[in-house]
């Protein structure tokens, strides 16, 4: 699925603008330094793993590889970390010093080529602020059976609630690049609703046309089975459907250290 028509694209290299790759990571040991490894090809300022605590060889092996690995408590440290992947993604954006910030997952088993520069790219056009990546997942013989959240829970609920952004393909998509500036400005949701937390804000704050796609092909990676996703949806819904439900931390630009010794609630 593509943008509408008259989204603007950008066909421009990002230029030399220093680059943040955060990799949050939990026990993917078997797949971090090949993550780590890919990334690298494309020459980032900084590549840093937050590592939640993980109890397997993910932080040693992440390390070997080349990557700064930070374990989330390292960075706002007077902070005590809650549970979640959005908590890893803004603690990285913290630590993070690059003009763009890249997510990647852990988890990839083949992480496509250049991944970083297709990411960045399109931000050189400075009316875009967020740039998803877009893949076909296979699981089993099925060529697009993956992503059960997102075609279940995630692409229904936007078509109702936010058409505006029906368009987006993979709106949960792990792998998206933004401006340090834009991600330090936006609230981060704790757990699997940050993805989506985040797509809403950035539309919010600057217009849905300031959300583009980046075709990466196939994404293969780690499934989850079904009965381990429904913690998954219930966040994405809750984010579409009732924020201020929503554990939050709030944007970095605003923080105020000495009021959050737990996180805040959405406003």
């Amino acid at each position: 699925m593509t943008p509408p028509a008259d989204h603007p694209h950008g066909a421009r290299h990002a230029g030399e603008k220093e680059v943040s790759v955060v990799i949050p990571a939990l026990n993917e040991e078997a797949t971090v330094a090949h993550v780590v490894e890919a990334v690298r090809q494309d020459d980032p300022a900084e590549i840093i793993v937050i590592d939640s605590d993980s109890y397997d060889r993910t932080a040693a092996k992440a390390k070997a590889a080349g990557a700064t690995v930070l374990n989330w408590r390292e960075v706002l440290p007077e902070i005590p970390p809650h549970a979640g992947k959005g908590e890893a993604l803004w603690r990285g954006v913290a630590a993070a010093r690059g003009e763009y910030v890249v997510f990647v997952d852990a988890d990839l088993r083949t992480p496509p080529p250049n991944i970083v520069k297709r990411l960045v790219a399109p931000l050189a056009d400075p009316a875009l602020h967020l740039v998803k990546a877009t893949y076909r997942r296979p699981l089993g013989d099925d060529p697009r059976g993956g992503g059960r959240v997102t075609e279940l829970t995630a692409k229904p609920l936007l078509r109702l609630l936010r058409p505006e952004l029906s368009w987006l393909s993979q709106p949960l998509a792990g792998e998206y690049a933004l401006r340090r500036s834009s991600a330090r400005a936006c609230p981060f949701v704790v757990d699997f609703g940050v993805e989506m937390g985040l797509v809403l804000d950035i539309a919010e704050r600057f217009g849905a046309t300031a959300i583009t796609e980046v075709d990466l092909g196939v994404k293969h990676h780690k499934h989850r089975p079904l009965s381990e996703l429904t913690h998954t949806a219930d966040s994405i819904a809750t984010v579409l459907l009732d924020r201020q439900a929503c554990t939050c931390r709030p944007p970095l630009d605003s923080l105020d250290r000495g009021a959050l010794s737990a996180p805040n609630r959405a406003r």
